[in-house]
């Protein structure tokens, strides 16, 4: 799976390789996808090169080889500054911002002990993949288990959170909150393009995105890299 970044800058890649037989600078990367700096474009290109999207030639400035696109690619897109492409996994063009879920809406009048909770999409507690996507259906969470606010709910990817009972396909139910108390367990925001599940802590200056997880290490950035989207309340797990 791809995140939005890396879908985008992989299509941008492509179809400028199309126009001219040349791969955009970075300075071109870096302004169609509205980043502040090359940094996030040498991320962006290893993870494509890790995933096996792209490969770089050796002894050639600038030279990238496009393997392999998206399933879902849509072959009339053109690239432009800013561009929005057409790519699987929901969400185009420039980051989408944090989601506004609605408030709770009352349960059927015959269940006054639950109320319904929209879900957001799929958060990762493990390497950080796209989340927070589009409402695709509610769930009925106990009234017992929501705090004053308004709440949605994620499916986690990943195991990353284990050691805090937490596992991969639980779903979480997250109060919307800009604001986190160290220790608290939140949706994270890094870049403004990847979405993960992680203790909140703080370093100095910087916050640490911690995992419960012996196998995966403390993340640590500036504070102004990483945006709290909501603070875990409750988790609802399923046994087949």
């Amino acid at each position: 799976m791809l995140t939005r970044k890396q879908q985008e800058l992989l299509l941008f890649i492509h179809e400028r390789m199309k126009e001219s037989g040349i791969p955009p600078s970075f300075d071109e990367m870096k302004d169609a996808l509205d980043l502040a700096s090359k940094s996030g474009i040498h991320r962006l290109i290893t993870a494509l090169e890790e995933r096996g999207f792209i490969r770089r030639l050796p002894n050639r400035a600038r030279a990238l080889e496009v393997i392999k696109l998206p399933e879902a690619y849509t072959p009339s897109l053109q690239p432009r500054r800013g561009f929005s492409p057409s790519v699987i996994e929901g969400s185009l063009g420039k980051p989408q911002p944090a989601p506004q879920p609605a408030k709770p809406a009352p349960a059927p009048a015959n269940d006054a002990s639950t109320v319904a909770v929209p879900v957001m999409g799929r958060i990762a507690a493990g390497v950080p993949i796209s989340a927070i996507q589009n409402n695709t259906h509610e769930i009925s969470v106990p009234v017992e288990m929501l705090s004053a606010g308004d709440h949605y709910a994620l499916e986690v990817k990943g195991d990353s959170m284990i050691d805090a009972g937490i596992l991969d396909g639980d779903t979480v139910i997250i109060r919307n909150t800009s604001s986190a108390t160290p220790g608290d367990i939140v949706v994270a925001l890094v870049d403004d393009e990847e979405a993960t599940l992680k203790r909140f802590r703080r370093k100095g200056a910087s916050i640490a995105l911690e995992a419960a997880n012996p196998a995966y290490e403390t993340r640590i950035f500036a504070a102004d890299r990483v945006k709290v989207q909501g603070k875990l309340v409750g988790l609802i797990r399923r046994y087949h």
